[in-house]
């Protein structure tokens, strides 16, 4: 089976650094993700807000913005820390790490304070990549981890 989660988003809060008990670095931060769709169809017609969805800042569209927890480590999570703050735009792509108290690979669900059903979404960054200007916050150099040997040359591929 394989799993692979791509995300762009925009970042929460800057990100936090630790260290495990054997010197490893390990940096979490949010991102949101928000999906759009139009209020009209193709063919001009009103379309109802679907549920859980918001109106846009434009109020042309409708949006759900989902929150991941995402988290780095090694180098990747040193560099993480030192180039990457809140509202910078990044490509994000991982796995799916979060445990449910039953040990499945489901979002961890909780009560809000505000009586209101919420989850978690947490992915383990394989790679991550600064988007816009550097004028949109502060900048860094693409970070990555080599994708795992697969055993095959380029020119063995069937295409």
């Amino acid at each position: 089976m394989f799993q692979r989660v791509t995300l762009i988003g925009r970042v929460g809060q800057d990100p936090q650094m630790r260290y495990t008990p054997d010197g490893v670095a390990v940096t979490s931060f949010s991102l949101a993700t928000t999906e759009t769709i139009s209020k009209t169809t193709f063919d001009g017609r009103d379309r109802t807000c679907p549920q859980g969805w918001k109106e846009s800042y434009n109020a042309k569209n409708w949006e759900l913005t989902t929150w991941w927890r995402v988290t780095c480590w090694r180098k990747m999570a040193e560099t993480i820390n030192q180039y990457l703050s809140k509202g910078q735009q990044v490509f994000v792509e991982g796995v799916v790490s979060g445990e449910a108290a039953d040990g499945s690979q489901n979002p961890r669900v909780w009560t809000g304070n505000d009586g209101v059903a919420r989850a978690s979404f947490e992915l383990t960054a394989r790679e991550v990549k600064f988007l816009g200007s550097r004028g949109d916050a502060a900048a860094g150099p693409p970070m990555g981890e080599p994708p795992p040997e697969t055993g095959l040359e380029e020119d063995t591929l069937p295409f």
